[in-house]
C-alpha cells in the first residue's frame, strides 16, 4: 500500500509561481512511474505531467509543457511540480498518483493506483 500527500498549493497571482510536492510512504515508489492530475470545477480530471521511475522520461501536457516542471527524488520519496506563469485556467485541485508501471508515457487516470488527497491551487487576481 502506498499513501501519498500533495501540499504546495495556494492562491497565487497571474504569472506567479507554485511548487507542489506529493509525499509517499510505503514500499511502491522507487519502480513506478508518477502523475500529475488536475481537476477543475465542472470539469473532467485531466493528465498534467508525467515522469518514469528513474527520472529519466517526462511528459507534458500541452498546455503545461513550457512552464510546469516534472521532478522527483526517490530517496526522499518526494515528487514535485514546479508550475510557473500560472494563469487563471490552471485554477483546479492538483493529484499526483502512482502509475501501475515505470514508464513515464501513462496519461489515464485508470492506468494510477495511488491517489493522493489533492491540493487546490487558485490562480486570480
Amino acid at each position: 500500500q502506498v499513501q501519498l500527500v500533495e501540499s504546495g498549493g495556494g492562491l497565487v497571482q497571474p504569472g506567479g509561481s507554485l511548487r507542489l510536492s506529493c509525499s509517499a510512504s510505503g514500499n511502491s515508489f522507487e519502480g513506478y512511474g508518477v502523475g500529475w492530475f488536475r481537476q477543475a470545477p465542472q470539469k473532467v480530471r485531466e493528465f498534467v505531467a508525467s515522469i518514469s521511475y528513474s527520472g529519466a522520461s517526462t511528459e507534458y501536457s500541452h498546455s503545461a509543457k513550457g512552464r510546469f516542471t516534472i521532478s522527483r527524488d526517490n530517496a526522499k520519496k518526494m515528487s514535485y511540480l514546479q508550475m510557473n506563469a500560472l494563469a487563471p485556467e490552471d485554477t483546479a485541485v492538483y493529484y499526483c498518483a502512482i502509475a501501475r508501471g515505470s514508464g513515464s508515457y501513462y496519461r489515464r487516470g485508470e492506468d494510477y493506483d495511488y491517489w493522493g488527497q489533492g491540493t487546490q491551487v487558485t490562480v486570480s487576481s
